[in-house]
C-alpha cells in the first residue's frame, strides 16, 4: 500500500514539473520566449525616431532657415522647455474643417449642451538629434495632439505610440500627428519647423455638412493617410510678463479640392514652470502700485498675513483650486458697465448672468514667486507672477484649470508683495500683450474671519486710469477663495501666527433662541432625561472643544416632507468658543499657552447656569439639490445650547442675483443676505429609543414675501446620525448580539434534542410530525451555511443606500471572528439534528406502510400540507408586496431602475419573506393536524414548539426594545438584528409577527390536548361548523416493532444488523 502511494506521489511530481517546464516556454512569466516577447513589446512602445524627410524639411522651411542664427547647445539640451499641454487651437473660417465632433451625449432634455466643447492641443519633443546638429539647426522628432473635448483629459504624450492617429467617441475627438523637422533660433525667438503625417478622418465633399456620417451615427469611413502637413511653432527666448506666449500653426500642402486639405489651424499656449521667469516689468508695476494702497479690507478690521514664507502659502492657497467671482453688488452705472466681467470678455453666457456671475470661476495659474534679499525682514520684497483665467459657467471646471492658452479670458500679471502691508499688488495685461496692460490686481490673505469674511484669499482687478483712458472701462472685479473648515490646517502651519474668528451675530442669535425655545413640561422632562453632545473631560479646554466640534459636524442625506431623496446636507463647524479650525491643534498651540485652562486638565462641572451652557459657534451649511438653489451655502454664527442639543444661528448667504437687485438691496452686508434664521436640533447621545435619531434643520428668511431675496421656509430631516461615543456603543452592541446568537442557538439545540428524546417514548405519535415543518427549519439553518448570511438575527438594510463607511474593524477583530465561527458551528449542529428528526419521522411512516400496505390512505402524508402551505405563502408574499407602503414606493422606483438594482431588489424581498416563513414554522403542523384529524396524542413536545417559537421571536422583541434606532454605522452591511424601518421588520411587524407565531403555538397546544371531535364541537356555533365532520380517521397502527421484526434485525451471533 505504501509503495502504491509513493508511486502516485512520484507521478504527480513529474506531472507538475512537466507543466512548469512547458509553461516556462509558453507563458510570458517564464523562460526565454518571455524575454523575447517583452523586448518586442518594449520595441513597440518606443517612439519611432526617423529623419528620412530632413531634406524635404529644409526645403519647406527655407524662409525660416534664412533668418536663423548660430545655435547654443546649452540652451537646447533640455527638450522639456519646448513641450506644452492643454493649449488652445482654432481654425480659420472655411469649408474644410480638420476634426469632427459628436455632441449627442452631452445634450440635456431640452437639447441644451451641458458643457462647452474645448479645442485643446498638446505638443511634446520625442528626440533631439544632437550628434548630427549643424550650426544653424538641429533635427527634431515630436508629436502633436489636437483634441475637441468636453470632459476628458488629454492622454500623456510620453506613451504617445500607444495612441491611435484618430479617435472619436461622444464628447471627445483627438488627432495625433507624428512630426519630424528642425529647431532653429534667431534674435527674438526659437522656432520649430516640422512636417507631419497622420490619418485624417474622411470628410464629405459637401462643404455645408462635411461630417454627415458623424451626425447620422454611421460607421466611420476609412481614414485618409496624409503626409503633406506642416507645423510651425514659435517660442519666445525670454519668459517675461509680455513675452510668454507660444504661437503655432498647422497647414496643409494639399490642393483645396482634395479631401485631405484642411484650413489653417492656429495654436497658442505659454511657457511653463520648466522655464525660468524674468521679473523685468518694474516700471509697469510701479505705475500700477505706487503709491496705490487699497484700505477697503484692512479698514474693516480684518488682519492680513504678514509673516514669513509668503510664496509657499500662496502656492498652497491657489494650487489647482478655482476662485469665486463676487457679484458687482456695489456697481451703480449702465447695464453694460455693471455686467462686465472685469478685463475679461463678457459675451455669451457671461453676459446672461447679468452681473451676478453665477458659476463663473477664476483660476490663478502658472505662479512664479521669489523673494529678494534685504537688510531687514520688514524690507523683504517678494516678486510674484501669475496668469488669471476666467472660466465660463458651461465649461468643464477641472479641464479649464489645466488650460495653458492665452485668449480674451486670460490676464497675465506681475507685481510685488510687501511684508509691511501684506498686500500683493500686480499689473495685469490682457492676453499677455503690452498694449493691454491697463489692469491692477490686488491680493490679500486674511487671518481674521467672521460671518461676512470667510475667505482665505481676497482680491480685486481694477482698471488703471491712464492718460489715454481717464475713465475706467470696467467696474472693479472682486474675487475670493472661500475657506473650508477642514483645510485650515493646510494653510497656517506656524504656531507663531494663527488666525482667529470674530463673532458679530451673537445678539441676533439670542433673539432667535428666545423665539424658538420651548417652555413646556415635556421639554423639561426631555432635558432632564436625554443627554446631548457637550463638553467632556479632556487633557485641556481646546481638546474638549475640538471633540465637541467633531460631534456637531455631519454630512448626510436629508429629506423634506415633499421630497424623499436627492438632497445632501453638510454641517461643518468652523469655530467653537475660542477654538478656530476643527481638528486643528498645531496652529492653536500658541493660544493654548495663553489660556489658563490649557495648562491643566479640563474637568466639566456637575451643574451649569444657562449662560455657561451656551457656546459661541460659527458653522457652514451646504445643501445640494434642485429645490435649494437659492442657498446652496449658508454661513452661520450663533449659540449652541448643550442642555437642549440645539443651535440657534443667524445666517448669511451669497446672493446670486442681477447687479440691479443687489444694488437696490440696501440691507446687504458685504454683498451677503444676512436676514436668515437657522435652528439645528441634534439627536440625543443616550436614551436614543426615546427620541428620533435624526438631526433637524430649519431655515427661514427674515425678509417680507415681496422681497426679491425672500425664500420659503425649508425644514430638513437627516438620516440617523451617530456620534463619536456611539461608535464604541455600536462595537459593544455587536459583541452582545453575537453572544445572544450563541445563546439562542444553544437553546435551539436543546429544544431539538429534547424532541429527539421525546419521540423515543412516543413512538405512535412520530408519523404525525409534519415533514414540511421540519423542512422549513432545515431550510432556515442551511441558508446561512450556503450563502454566508447571519443566522437568526439579520438586519435587512440592503435596500438602504450606503452613506457611511462600513466598519471593517469588526471584521478584523479576532473576538468577532471567534463568535462568527461559533455561530456557524452551532447552526451546523441544529441543521444535522433537524435532519435526524426528519429521518426518524420518515422511517416511522415507512414502518406503517409495511404493516398496512392495503390501507395507504391511513398513513399521514405531507403532500396536501405542502400544497396548502405553498399557496398560503405565495398569497402572503404577493399581498406583502402590494400592501406594504415601503414596497410600493420601491416598486415604483424599481420600474425605472437598471437591471442590477432590480435583481438586488428581488433578492432582498425573497430573503425577507424566507425569514417570515421561518417565523411561522408551525403553520404546516397546524394544517397537518387539521387534515390528519389527530386525536389527543402529542407528536410535538411543548418545550420543542414553544421553545423554537421563542427563539424565532426573540429578535423582534430585542429590536423593538433596543434596536428601534438603526445604526448608520452599519447601513449597507449585513447586520444581526432586523431593521425597523423597512419591509417585514417594521414596528408593526415586530408586534404582528410575534402575536401570530404565538397564536400558532397555542393552536398546536390545543390540537394536541383535545381530540378532533372535541375540537370540532367547540368550534361549532349553532349550525355553523368551522371544521368539517370526521371523514377518514388515521388509524394509529402500532409503531413498535413486532417480535419477527426484532428477530430479523438481530444477527446469528446476537449482533444488530447493519441496516439498523
Amino acid at each position: 500500500m505504501k509503495s502504491v502511494n509513493l508511486l502516485l506521489l512520484i507521478l504527480l511530481a513529474n506531472g507538475f514539473f512537466s507543466i512548469v517546464l512547458v509553461t516556462s516556454f509558453t507563458n510570458p512569466e517564464f523562460g526565454f520566449e518571455s524575454t523575447q516577447a517583452i523586448s518586442e513589446n518594449r520595441d513597440e512602445s518606443r517612439p519611432k525616431i526617423s529623419y528620412d524627410r530632413l531634406n524635404e524639411v529644409t526645403r519647406r522651411c527655407k524662409s525660416v532657415l534664412s533668418s536663423s542664427s548660430e545655435l547654443k547647445l546649452e540652451e537646447i539640451s533640455r527638450k522639456q522647455t519646448l513641450n506644452f499641454r492643454y493649449g488652445d487651437w482654432s481654425q480659420d473660417s472655411g469649408n474644410s474643417p480638420i476634426l469632427p465632433f459628436d455632441s449627442s451625449s452631452s445634450l440635456t432634455r431640452n437639447n441644451k449642451s451641458l458643457s462647452k466643447p474645448m479645442n485643446l492641443v498638446s505638443f511634446s519633443v520625442t528626440d533631439l538629434d544632437l550628434p548630427h546638429r549643424t550650426k544653424k539647426y538641429i533635427g527634431v522628432n515630436g508629436v502633436l495632439l489636437l483634441a475637441i473635448t468636453m470632459f476628458n483629459e488629454l492622454p500623456s504624450l510620453r506613451s504617445y505610440s500607444m495612441i491611435r492617429e484618430f479617435e472619436l467617441w461622444p464628447s471627445h475627438t483627438q488627432l495625433k500627428i507624428s512630426l519630424q523637422g528642425i529647431y532653429i533660433e534667431n534674435d527674438e525667438e526659437r522656432v520649430l519647423c516640422m512636417l507631419g503625417e497622420t490619418m485624417l478622418p474622411f470628410r464629405n465633399s459637401d462643404g455645408s455638412n462635411p461630417w454627415k456620417w458623424v451626425q447620422e451615427h454611421d460607421e466611420m469611413p476609412p481614414l485618409l493617410q496624409d503626409d503633406q502637413i506642416m507645423v510651425l511653432i514659435r517660442y519666445p527666448k525670454r519668459f517675461t510678463l509680455s513675452k510668454r506666449a507660444i504661437y503655432g500653426e498647422v497647414s496643409s500642402f494639399n490642393q483645396k479640392s482634395s479631401l485631405k486639405f484642411f484650413d489653417k489651424v492656429n495654436l497658442v499656449s505659454q511657457l511653463g514652470k520648466s522655464v525660468r521667469y524674468e521679473f523685468d516689468s518694474d516700471d509697469l508695476v510701479s505705475k500700477a502700485c505706487d503709491p496705490y494702497k487699497n484700505d477697503t479690507l484692512t479698514s474693516s478690521g480684518v488682519d492680513v498675513y504678514k509673516g514669513k514664507g509668503f510664496c509657499d502659502l500662496l502656492q498652497r492657497v491657489v494650487s489647482r483650486a478655482p476662485l469665486t467671482v463676487v457679484p458687482n453688488w456695489k456697481c451703480n452705472g449702465t447695464d453694460e458697465y455693471c455686467s462686465k466681467l472685469g478685463p475679461f470678455a463678457s459675451d455669451g453666457d457671461i453676459k446672461l448672468t447679468d452681473g451676478s456671475f453665477k458659476d463663473v470661476k477664476l483660476y490663478m495659474q502658472n505662479v512664479h514667486c521669489e523673494e529678494t534679499a534685504a537688510r531687514s525682514e520688514v524690507d523683504v520684497i517678494t516678486k510674484v507672477s501669475a496668469v488669471f483665467r476666467a472660466v465660463h459657467p458651461n465649461e468643464n471646471l477641472y479641464i479649464s484649470g489645466l488650460k495653458s492658452g492665452l485668449d480674451n479670458m486670460t490676464v497675465t500679471a506681475e507685481g510685488v508683495w510687501k511684508r509691511s502691508s501684506g498686500q500683493l499688488c500686480m499689473v495685469g495685461c490682457r492676453r499677455g500683450q503690452v498694449d493691454g496692460c491697463n489692469a491692477r490686481v490686488c491680493l490679500y490673505i486674511p487671518t481674521t474671519f467672521s460671518i461676512r469674511q470667510r475667505s482665505i484669499l481676497v482680491g480685486t482687478i481694477s482698471c488703471l486710469n491712464t492718460e489715454k483712458n481717464l475713465t475706467p472701462s470696467f467696474f472693479p472685479l472682486s474675487f475670493e477663495k472661500l475657506v473650508e473648515p477642514m483645510d485650515m490646517q493646510n494653510y497656517f502651519q506656524s504656531s507663531v501666527l494663527h488666525p482667529f474668528y470674530s463673532y458679530s451675530k451673537l445678539n441676533e442669535a439670542g433673539v432667535i433662541l428666545e423665539k424658538n425655545e420651548e417652555f413646556s413640561f415635556g421639554t423639561i422632562i426631555k432635558k432632564s432625561v436625554m443627554k446631548f453632545p457637550k463638553l467632556e473631560d479632556s487633557e485641556d479646554y481646546l481638546s474638549s472643544l475640538s471633540l465637541l466640534a467633531e460631534d456637531l459636524t455631519f454630512h448626510t442625506p436629508a429629506f423634506t416632507d415633499k421630497q424623499a431623496s436627492g438632497t445632501n446636507l453638510g454641517m461643518d463647524v468652523l469655530s467653537l468658543g475660542p477654538l478656530f479650525g476643527v481638528f486643528w491643534r498645531t496652529s492653536n498651540f500658541s493660544f493654548a499657552e495663553q489660556t489658563t485652562a490649557a495648562s491643566t486638565t479640563y474637568q466639566t462641572k456637575a451643574e451649569y447656569t444657562e449662560k455657561q451652557l451656551l457656546l459661541n459657534v460659527s458653522a457652514q451649511i451646504s445643501v445640494t439639490g434642485d429645490p435649494f438653489g437659492n442657498f446652496s451655502v449658508i454661513y452661520l454664527e450663533g449659540l449652541y445650547d448643550e442642555h437642549a442639543g440645539k443651535m440657534y444661528l443667524a445666517g448669511c448667504r451669497d446672493v446670486r442675483a442681477s447687479w440691479k437687485i443687489l444694488f437696490e438691496s440696501a440691507d446687504l452686508e458685504a454683498g451677503l443676505d444676512c436676514l436668515i434664521e437657522v435652528v439645528v436640533s441634534y439627536p440625543p447621545i443616550k436614551s436614543r429609543w426615546l427620541a428620533d435619531p435624526t438631526a433637524k434643520v430649519s431655515i427661514s428668511s427674515g425678509r417680507p414675501e415681496d422681497d426679491p431675496l425672500y425664500f420659503k421656509p425649508v425644514k430638513l430631516k437627516t438620516t440617523p446620525i451617530f456620534y463619536r461615543r456611539q461608535r464604541e456603543d455600536i462595537l459593544s452592541r455587536a459583541g452582545v448580539e453575537g453572544i445572544l446568537r450563541v445563546l439562542t442557538l444553544t437553546f435551539s439545540i436543546g429544544c431539538i434534542t429534547s424532541q429527539l428524546f421525546y419521540i423515543r417514548s412516543k413512538i405512535d405519535s412520530v408519523p404525525f410530525v409534519s415533514l414540511v415543518m421540519l423542512g422549513v427549519q432545515a431550510l432556515g439553518y442551511s441558508l446561512p451555511l450556503i450563502t454566508g448570511a447571519e443566522a437568526l438575527f439579520k438586519r435587512k438594510a440592503a435596500s438602504a443606500p450606503t452613506y457611511e463607511t462600513p466598519s471593517y474593524d469588526l471584521q478584523r477583530s479576532q473576538w468577532f471572528n471567534v463568535i462568527d465561527y461559533t455561530v456557524k458551528l452551532l447552526v451546523m449542529v441544529c441543521f444535522l439534528l433537524t435532519l435526524r428528526l426528519c429521518q426518524k419521522v420518515w422511517k416511522s411512516r415507512a414502518r406503517l406502510i409495511t404493516r398496512t400496505p392495503q390501507e395507504p390512505h391511513k398513513i399521514p402524508s405531507d403532500r396536501r400540507v405542502l400544497i396548502i402551505s405553498l399557496i398560503l405563502h405565495a398569497l402572503g408574499y404577493i399581498l406583502a408586496l402590494i400592501l406594504h407602503p415601503a414596497r410600493t414606493d420601491r416598486l415604483v422606483a424599481f420600474v425605472g431602475s437598471y437591471a442590477p438594482d432590480a435583481a438586488k431588489w428581488w433578492q432582498t424581498e425573497t430573503e425577507e419573506y424566507i425569514g417570515l416563513v421561518q417565523d411561522f414554522f408551525l403553520l404546516p403542523q397546524v394544517i397537518a393536524n387539521f387534515i390528519w384529524q389527530i386525536d389527543s396524542h402529542q407528536p410535538l413536545r411543548k418545550l420543542y414548539y414553544f421553545g423554537i417559537t421563542l427563539v424565532r421571536l426573540f429578535p423582534h422583541a430585542y429590536d423593538y426594545i433596543i434596536g428601534s434606532v438603526p445604526d448608520p454605522y452599519f447601513i449597507g452591511e449585513e447586520h444581526e438584528f432586523v431593521n425597523p424601518n423597512f419591509d417585514f421588520y417594521s414596528k408593526f411587524g415586530d408586534i404582528a409577527i410575534p402575536v401570530t407565531a404565538i397564536l400558532l403555538a397555542v393552536i398546536v397546544f390545543v390540537q394536541q390536548r383535545w381530540d378532533y371531535d372535541k375540537l370540532s364541537q367547540a368550534l361549532t356555533f349553532g349550525r355553523f361548523r368551522i371544521l368539517p365532520s370526521r371523514s377518514v380517521k388515521y388509524e394509529r397502527v402500532m409503531s413498535q416493532p413486532t417480535e419477527s421484526e426484532m428477530v430479523s434485525r438481530v444477527g446469528v451471533n446476537g449482533n444488530r444488523s447493519n441496516e439498523e
